[in-house]
C-alpha cells in the first residue's frame, strides 16, 4: 500500500498538482484541521476539490481524525514546547483515537495525506503516515 504526502505551501499550484498527477496517487486525504482558510488559496476546500477532480482526477476527502486539535497546534505555534513535545503529542493523539482501526484502509490506499507543510519533517502528515506504517507494516510512504 503506498501512501504519498504533499504539503502544498512554497508551491506553485503548477508545482503541486503536476506532482499529483505524476505521483499515481488516486486520492488526497486532506488532514488539516482548518482547510478554509483565506491565505491557502488554490488549496480552500472547495477550489482544491474542482482542481484535482477537473485537472488530475483525483478525488478529494477531508479527514480531521487525522489532525490535530485547535489547542495542539496553538501551543506548538506558541513554541511553548517545539516540535520534540508537538510530536510527541500528537503521537499520542492518534493512538487514542485508534485510527489505524477507525479509518478504512481503503481511503487511504494509493492516497495522498495533504497538510501545508512544505516539506514533511516537521508537519504531522509525516507523523500519520508514519503512525500508519507501524500499525498496517505494509505501508510505502512516498513524500512528493
Amino acid at each position: 500500500m503506498r501512501l504519498f504526502t504533499l504539503g502544498f505551501t512554497h508551491k506553485s499550484a503548477e508545482r503541486f498538482f503536476s506532482l499529483l498527477q505524476k505521483s499515481g496517487a488516486k486520492r488526497v486525504v486532506d488532514v488539516r484541521l482548518h482547510n478554509v482558510s483565506q491565505l491557502a488559496g488554490f488549496s480552500k476546500r472547495d477550489d482544491l476539490k474542482y482542481f484535482l477532480r477537473t485537472i488530475c482526477d483525483l478525488d478529494y476527502v477531508h479527514i480531521p481524525l487525522l489532525a490535530p486539535t485547535a489547542e495542539m497546534l496553538e501551543e506548538y505555534r506558541n513554541s511553548k514546547g517545539g516540535w520534540p513535545q508537538y510530536e510527541q503529542k500528537f503521537l499520542a493523539l492518534l493512538h487514542s483515537r485508534r485510527i489505524e482501526t477507525s479509518i478504512d484502509r481503503r481511503v487511504l490506499s494509493e492516497s495522498c495525506l495533504l497538510c501545508s507543510e512544505d516539506t514533511p519533517e516537521h508537519c504531522h502528515r509525516r507523523l500519520v503516515a508514519e503512525y500508519l506504517q507501524k500499525h498496517w507494516s505494509d505501508v510505502d510512504i512516498v513524500h512528493l
